[in-house]
């Protein structure tokens, strides 16, 4: 335990295993997107349990859905965790910003005299917070190594238990669909946010008699975003192709086709052609563009994979937009 003298001097926060129903309830307004860009705790030191010079010094970022990821799977361990600023963002994110990265690490230990609360120097770090970190420099400037630990929180107490060794289960980076269906909520949000301005615009292009833009228009653009939202992330597997952009375009084509043999194309002598091919050109591409959106929540993509497809597909998007745009418009006219 530290002695009076030292908690004086340097600030260590206290804080639990136990997440209370403020915590819960605080992630699941994250998933939602309701202050998710402000959900974080105050970067320092923490102790957990009844830790003593000895015990193990966990490292993660201060996005709060990540600390109490972590804290909720050491119960019964004594331990320290050193938050990092990574300015509310998750430690894989992070790494890749680079507020989970060298600087920050050695800045915040120095903030918070580590070297004088434990008697080791080891810090154990989450893998997926590898790429913002360079070992070597933190252990030149600080005097304390770094040591990877399990890709899973869930995986921790048992790494710590073992040695600090980890296993290849422990090593290998899994994105189920659960850990895929959690995601789309926040993209659900931020799409019908957006899709608000869109419907403003069709209210007013209705009132000036350039529509009529009705139900089978709503009720389509709805099905294209659930299926670039929801559906391509949670069939990502199992969808052919790589590009997520693809997915999304392929699942959004065959919701296109039903869309129009549902409203009776081409028997229907009311339901056009043109109508008929503006559906074809717009659902997909909405789809895709959406998909797209899920490569950066994705453990399946790489930065320059990701800026690749999008040189690629975003500017097919546009193009095929704006010519299903242009003659919907013009079958509104005849």
């Amino acid at each position: 335990m530290l002695d009076i003298t030292m908690s004086r001097e340097i600030k260590i926060t206290p804080t639990s295993s136990q997440l209370t129903a403020q915590d819960i309830r605080g992630t699941w307004k994250a998933r939602w997107g309701i202050g998710r860009m402000n959900y974080k705790v105050e970067p320092g030191l923490y102790r957990l349990g009844n830790p003593d010079p000895n015990a193990p010094v966990l490292v993660t970022a201060n996005y709060k859905m990540t600390f109490d990821a972590l804290r909720k799977e050491l119960t019964d361990l004594d331990a320290w965790i050193l938050v990092l600023d990574t300015k509310g963002v998750n430690v894989w994110c992070a790494a890749g910003k680079g507020t989970f990265g060298t600087t920050e690490l050695i800045n915040r230990l120095a903030v918070v005299q580590l070297e004088k609360v434990v008697s080791h120097r080891l810090l154990i770090l989450p893998q997926l917070g590898a790429p913002g970190v360079s070992a070597h420099e933190v252990l030149k400037f600080s005097g304390f190594k770094v040591l990877y630990g399990p890709v899973r929180a869930k995986d921790i107490k048992e790494f710590i238990r073992s040695g600090m060794k980890a296993t290849g289960d422990m090593r290998k980076v899994k994105f189920n669909t659960y850990d895929r269906i959690v995601l789309t909520p926040v993209e659900l949000v931020i799409t019908f946010k957006k899709s608000f301005v869109i419907f403003g615009v069709l209210f007013l292009l209705n009132l000036m008699g350039i529509g009529p833009f009705g139900l089978v228009d709503f009720y389509s653009y709805l099905g294209a975003v659930i299926i670039g939202c929801v559906l391509t992330p949670v069939l990502l597997p199992w969808i052919p192709g790589r590009a997520f952009a693809w997915k999304g375009w392929l699942l959004g084509f065959i919701w296109a086709v039903l869309v129009n043999f549902l409203n009776g194309w081409p028997a229907a002598p009311e339901y056009s052609l043109l109508r008929a091919l503006g559906y074809m050109l717009i659902l997909p591409s909405v789809s895709a563009y959406l998909a797209m959106n899920f490569t950066g929540s994705s453990t399946y993509t790489s930065f320059s994979g990701v800026l690749k497809e999008m040189k690629i597909a975003i500017p097919g998007i546009i193009i095929s937009l704006v010519l299903g745009a242009v003659l919907i418009l013009i079958n509104s006219f005849i």
